[in-house]
């Protein structure tokens, strides 16, 4: 029997996406050996309701920009073509009717640490992290300190599973809230940005490039 095709969901804000972001995707696809990694740039993420994102057009042509050239990794505006919230459940569920999941194909989902205090609140939380395998990236702390977190809010099965997640990453400075500040003050940011992504900024003018510009 052929094994199957390993595919994790990357789903974030990427407002705007980053070199982090990059370095998170091409880490899990070399330690969980996968065969494709998908961009998912959320129109309304949850915990997000209320926050101004950059137009979705804009993130997804950033994000198509930065995976170019990377024959692995693909960039997917189905939760931006999806009306109302992004919810990851919906997501994982229309991924594995098209790519065939548990028979052809075996899902995972990368997340951040950050977002493991928050975990028990998404919807159908135990759908997801049986969906998907869940890869979850972190650089500061232990494991056993972002998993202190969800004592007695997940099942221990649950627990155990985004146990054997971890993904160990570098130290790495910035982030996306840091990185829009410097841009809107007129910093450089081509270390931290990856290729082409600084020309869909100004080309369309975000994080208040276009109003600088106006003015000068």
């Amino acid at each position: 029997m052929a094994a199957r095709s390993r595919i994790a969901l990357f789903g974030g804000s990427f407002d705007p996406v980053h070199r982090a972001h990059l370095e998170v995707a091409r880490r899990a696809g070399l330690v969980f050996g996968l065969d494709r990694v998908i961009f998912t740039p959320a129109a309304t993420p949850p915990h997000k309701l209320g926050k101004e994102l950059a137009p979705g057009g804009a993130r997804l042509a950033m994000l198509e920009r930065a995976t170019a050239g990377v024959a692995s990794w693909e960039v997917s505006d189905a939760e931006l073509r999806r009306e109302g919230t992004s919810f990851t459940v919906d997501t994982l569920r229309s991924l594995g009717a098209r790519d065939g999941a548990d028979e052809a194909v075996q899902l995972f989902m990368i997340i951040g640490s950050d977002n493991l205090p928050g975990l028990p609140g998404w919807k159908d939380v135990e759908e997801v992290l049986t969906l998907a395998k869940p890869i979850v990236a972190w650089r500061e702390g232990s494991p056993d300190e972002h998993l202190a977190a969800l004592e007695g809010r997940l099942p221990a099965s649950l627990v155990e599973r985004l146990s054997a997640g971890f993904l160990r990453l570098p130290p790495v400075p910035g982030s996306a809230t840091e990185l829009r500040a410097r841009l809107a003050a007129g910093h450089s940011l081509s270390d931290e940005l990856p290729d082409g992504v600084h020309d869909v900024i100004l080309r369309e003018g975000l994080y208040g490039i276009e109003s600088r510009e106006a003015s000068a």
